[in-house]
């Protein structure tokens, strides 16, 4: 009798690896694999060494810095060992991203927004100062401003109040998040300053989003990868240069770089929260049910960043910018409770 609970045990942990596989992608791993948004990196790993402060008989979750949208095909691959387990994103999942992961098996996902981040320009501290705004950037780094020729060489070239200096714009690639936040809170709302584009989108969706979201390729504004470190290095080095990331990166560096106003406004944390700063956006992490409970530690570690997430909590220290009460506890019990989203909640 003892041999055939034994038995039991063996094969119903068996099954439970198997249907954790997709593709011959059978097995398990030991520890929890996340990958993702470059702007999200420095708070899971904050919540990483947090849970293995907390988890000492566990391994350290290995996070890893794709882009968000590098995550999201790797999280959309499948279900199974050889596929993350949770994908880190600095904007919310597309509809499209979605429908990938359910063709591809990935059926039940659990979304957790863990704060707000803010999209911020800058440059060396001492270095370049200006006042910009969404339609200063959109008419210096679109490729073809009101479908017409890019033409700026310089600043001044784009409003005579600002320095003649050569337009040079380090920010993250198309993979990347903080590049669709770019597109969405700045360079559109700066084309849409031209009644002209706002009819446009209502004939041709496609030529519009072409029109008012495509960067210039010349040379002015310069893809710097998934790393936004390396955007700030690039700025330390270049006292002309401007660049685009995540409010936490600013405020981690402000000893070496400097925020640059936006319609007149500082990038504060208060301003940022207020939405007085252009660029307020939402940060998210998603993680698959089909591995809860196969995964060693990946319940555990979704309760971490709840425990972190909070006023006064470590990832507040870092430059996360809290959730409204609401949202907290909204996603606590989701984190809690393994609720999974849905199609809807995306339209």
């Amino acid at each position: 009798m003892r041999h055939f609970k034994t038995t039991c045990l063996i094969a119903l942990s068996t099954l439970a690896l198997a249907a954790c596989g997709e593709s011959g992608n059978s097995g398990t791993r030991d520890s929890i694999r996340a990958v993702g948004s470059s702007t999200v990196f420095p708070f899971a790993k904050a919540v990483a060494e947090s849970f293995q402060n907390t988890n000492p008989n566990l391994k350290s979750p290995l996070i890893e810095s794709t882009g968000t949208g590098g995550g999201m095909k790797l999280f959309c691959s499948g279900i199974g060992a050889s596929t993350p387990d949770v994908t880190n994103a600095s904007r919310r999942m597309k509809l499209s991203e979605f429908e990938t992961c359910q063709k591809n098996g990935v059926t039940e996902i659990i979304e957790m927004q863990i704060g707000l981040d803010g999209l911020v320009f800058a440059s060396k501290a001492g270095g370049l100062t200006m006042n910009l705004s969404p339609k200063i950037v959109y008419e210096a780094l679109a490729a073809n401003p009101y479908g017409e020729p890019q033409a700026a060489k310089t600043w001044a070239d784009v409003d005579p109040s600002l320095p003649n200096e050569p337009i040079l714009v380090y920010g993250p690639p198309s993979t990347s998040g903080t590049r669709d936040s770019l597109k969405e809170l700045i360079l559109e709302k700066g084309c849409q300053s031209d009644p002209a584009m706002k009819t446009l989108k209502e004939t041709d969706e496609d030529k519009y989003d072409q029109v008012c979201t495509e960067v210039r390729s010349d040379g002015s504004y310069v893809d710097q990868g998934e790393q936004d470190n390396l955007i700030v290095q690039k700025l330390t080095g270049n006292s002309k240069a401007v660049g685009v990331f995540g409010y936490s990166f600013l405020e981690e560096n402000l000893g070496k770089v400097q925020g640059l106003p936006m319609n007149g406004v500082a990038p504060t944390y208060e301003n940022v929260v207020s939405g007085a700063y252009p660029g307020a956006r939402e940060m998210f992490i998603y993680t698959k049910k089909a591995h809860l409970g196969v995964i060693p530690g990946l319940k555990e570690f979704l309760v971490e960043w709840t425990q972190s997430w909070g006023p006064g909590g470590r990832l507040a220290k870092i430059g996360l910018i809290i959730s409204p009460e609401d949202k907290l506890t909204k996603y606590e019990k989701v984190a809690k409770e393994a609720i999974v989203m849905t199609a809807d909640e995306l339209k």
